[in-house]
């Protein structure tokens, strides 16, 4: 008698390419750094992708040469996040585009800059809240509103890791992503069941640009690890909360574990 062997496969981790095929996501700041590779990532899964952009315009034209060269549709919209009215209407707008199939929200615009709680103005402290904290809940309400009525879909904050310890320099724009962190937290059960909302907080992914400042007294002595984080285990982090239904509400700390020095 022959007794066949039985081989059970591996378990499965991580998604199979392809997952996210048919679907469209709205990636805010999409068109360089890391809000690129972002749309990429998602662009390689089959995802349609709106690409949003405020100022770089010829960055998002190549961005969608790119991204369209992998075989997805892609979508140019410009927006000024900062403005409520249009952060609403771009939601919208993609949805109308998209005919419809927008289920993923990728909320990756961000503003950055320094200033102490002595120095900080009360315009300074409404450009921080109205691009970090309002324009992703504004969107992320909206998207809820625009799904169809028994649809589903995935809103992703990029936060930063620091948004949870005090800080003195960066004032404003600390308090807004203390705020988004909150944010994160009740959306997720506000808008549960239709929208499943969660978080990656990111430590130091690319050297800025010279003229930012982001993140400049970070170096590689102080992160665990001993370099910074690629733009491509962010977006393997990505897929991963995309791809795991059982997960809202959820923080990933993407810092090497400068945290842990805190």
């Amino acid at each position: 008698m022959v007794i066949e062997k039985i081989v059970e496969e591996p378990k499965k981790t991580w998604p199979e390419r392809g997952f996210l095929n048919g679907r469209t996501a709205l990636v805010t700041g999409g068109a360089r750094r890391l809000g690129r590779h972002l749309a990429r990532a998602l662009a390689d899964q089959g995802t349609n992708i709106v690409l949003h952009y405020n100022q770089s315009s010829f960055e998002a034209m190549a961005t969608k040469d790119e991204l369209e060269s992998r075989g997805v549709n892609v979508i140019l919209l410009q927006a000024d996040l900062g403005d409520s009215f249009l952060a609403e209407d771009l939601v919208y707008r993609a949805h109308e585009a998209s005919n419809g199939t927008l289920d993923i929200l990728i909320n990756n615009a961000s503003q950055y800059g320094h200033g102490d709680a002595q120095t900080t103005s009360v315009n300074d402290w409404d450009n921080f809240q109205n691009v970090n904290l309002r324009a992703p809940f504004i969107m992320a309400q909206t998207l809820s509103e625009v799904l169809m009525e028994e649809g589903r879909g995935d809103v992703l904050n990029l936060n930063d890791f620091r948004s949870l310890r005090p800080a003195a320099k960066d004032f404003a724009y600390n308090m807004s992503k203390w705020g988004l962190h909150g944010l994160t937290r009740n959306l997720a059960l506000a808008l549960a069941p239709r929208l499943r909302v969660n978080e990656l907080a990111l430590g130091a992914v690319i050297p800025p640009d010279p003229s930012s400042g982001d993140y400049e007294n970070t170096t590689r002595e102080d992160i665990p690890i001993g370099r910074f984080v690629t733009p491509e285990e962010v977006c393997s982090a990505m897929l991963f909360l995309l791809s795991n239904q059982a997960m809202t509400g959820q923080i990933l700390n993407l810092d090497g574990g400068e945290s842990l020095n805190c």
